[in-house]
């Protein structure tokens, strides 16, 4: 690759010495080292660069040949642009250096070929689907794939904007689509919300990589701090909390796991409203296992502990950059009302819960609370308040956990199925030695056998045919044909 360090003047405008423009095969004269106001340059010159030690040509006129020259004047009249160059050098740019292997704080940034084939299925997949979907609007349609094109565009070159002022751009953008929409529907709020949903769908699938845990943010490392949290309050049970679930229940069992499994899933999502979406699916799963334990319906006053015992079980990925996300990049509309925004509320109440837990929180002494935290001691969960079987020893997760507890019980099992493999294997040789004995004295029966009657072979005597045979005169005369008349 190569550049050139000119001074120049184009229609009479200074635009200053030294700067440096690259020779690609691309259009455009663009800056490396200043990006120049798109204003100036009405017309764009192509650069031709010719790999190797080559020649810059701009459009046949320019031919440079050797290192460096004075000057040299080109008039492009057909654009309306003089161009007077008061100083050339043409140089071969060095490549530029190989970056750095990722460190261990970057390797989460740097997403893998399967992640970016599978990003970029998704991508392609909802271009696709919103597409077919603004083919029924017609008209608002085309405008609608007109305008979320252009907005792409913009953010693509706004990557050096804050979280908060990339969230402005994106909430102005929904208020803006969303009024124009609501007077070419009359009012229609159910057919202004359904397109909205697309427009966010297919925008922030685009946007995602760029405005989610952006650099800019410290949300990277809100989760960290959140996760070493929930992991150091592992030993944390449904007693402490006064969760309301009989995890005993299997369908209520299965009702908890569904509500870890959606929180969990809640970061595979690149939509803010399907990461909703799995926040609700999750908090009604709540309220499933709470009735079904209670027999009666659940109230908020029993939704909120569980949410709190079922964050700090599934403790999600990445759930504060999650939870800044949504409430940058969602349709406001979506998260004020509704019963999506009510969750989601919930969720935010207990994560920050979770940040501020103490003792007094949990009715328990702050030095017992502090051994807790520091892995020093765990609470045991008293037996008769359970009914699963208690293998020692079932500490700290493993005793309000009805998972843990059914992995110790199996590992019971199995010490058992051990012993009782260890009983058939004695067996088996007792068995083993049994029929060798029995082998060997059948050897021995048949030995004495054969040695107290012996085998006598006889040999055999020879016979004469042809000789005379005395016992044959007393044989009666062969049998003649007799013939009797037909």
């Amino acid at each position: 690759m190569f550049f050139l360090s000119v001074s120049f003047f184009i229609n009479s405008i200074n635009l200053g010495s030294h700067w440096l423009f690259y020779c690609v095969k691309l259009w455009g004269f663009l800056c490396s080292s200043k990006l120049v106001d798109h204003q100036v340059f009405q017309k764009r010159v192509k650069l031709i660069s010719y790999c190797d030690y080559s020649v810059v040509c701009l459009f046949g006129l320019i031919l440079i040949y050797a290192d460096m020259f004075s000057t040299l004047c080109v008039s492009l009249g057909r654009y309306g642009v003089t161009l007077r160059v008061t100083h050339v050098m043409v140089c071969r740019r060095r490549p530029p250096p190989s970056p750095p292997p990722p460190s261990e704080n970057q390797e989460g940034k740097t997403p893998s070929p399967s992640i970016s084939r599978q990003s970029s299925i998704e991508t392609d997949r909802v271009s696709r689907d919103f597409v077919d979907f603004l083919k029924t609007l017609h008209k608002p349609g085309r405008e609608v794939h007109k305008q979320s094109r252009a907005f792409i565009e913009i953010m693509a070159n706004k990557k050096d904007l804050s979280a908060d002022e990339l969230s402005e751009c994106v909430q102005d953008f929904y208020q803006n689509l969303s009024d124009r929409l609501m007077t070419h529907f009359k009012g229609s709020s159910e057919r202004v919300e359904r397109v909205m949903d697309e427009v966010e769908k297919y925008i922030m699938t685009r946007l995602y990589k760029s405005v989610f845990c952006p650099e800019t943010t410290d949300d990277e490392e809100k989760d960290l701090a959140t996760q070493n949290r929930i992991r150091a309050l592992h030993w944390v049970d449904i007693q402490m909390l006064c969760v309301p679930v009989d995890e005993e229940i299997p369908e209520v069992s299965d009702n908890v796991v569904k509500a870890i499994t959606d929180v969990i899933e809640m970061d595979s999502k690149r939509v803010p409203r399907d990461k909703l979406a799995c926040i609700t699916r999750c908090s009604k799963h709540i309220f499933s296992a709470i009735k079904i334990t209670k027999s009666e319906p659940a109230s908020a006053d029993d939704f909120l502990p569980t949410l709190i015992y079922i964050v700090l079980k599934a403790n999600p990925p990445r759930l504060q950059s999650n939870i800044q996300y949504i409430t940058r990049f969602c349709n406001p509309s979506r998260l004020m009302t509704g019963e999506d925004g009510y969750y989601f509320t919930n969720l935010c109440c207990a994560v920050a819960f979770i940040e501020k837990l103490d003792a007094q929180s949990l009715n328990l002494d702050p030095e017992d609370f502090e051994r807790y935290m520091s892995g020093q001691a765990s609470p045991r969960r008293p037996e008769a308040d359970s009914g699963w079987p208690q293998v020692d020893p079932p500490t700290g997760s493993a005793a309000s956990s009805p998972a843990l507890s059914q992995v110790y019980q199996n590992l019971d099992l199995l010490s058992g199925l051990g012993s009782r493999q260890d009983r058939v294997l004695e067996g088996v040789q007792s068995l083993q030695r049994d029929l060798i004995t029995w082998q060997e004295s059948v050897e021995r029966e048949v030995q004495e056998i054969l040695e107290k009657y012996p085998l006598e072979i006889r040999l055999p005597t020879p016979s004469a045919i042809d000789s005379d045979n005395v016992e044959n005169d007393r044989l009666p005369p062969p049998l003649t044909p007799q013939v009797f008349a037909g």
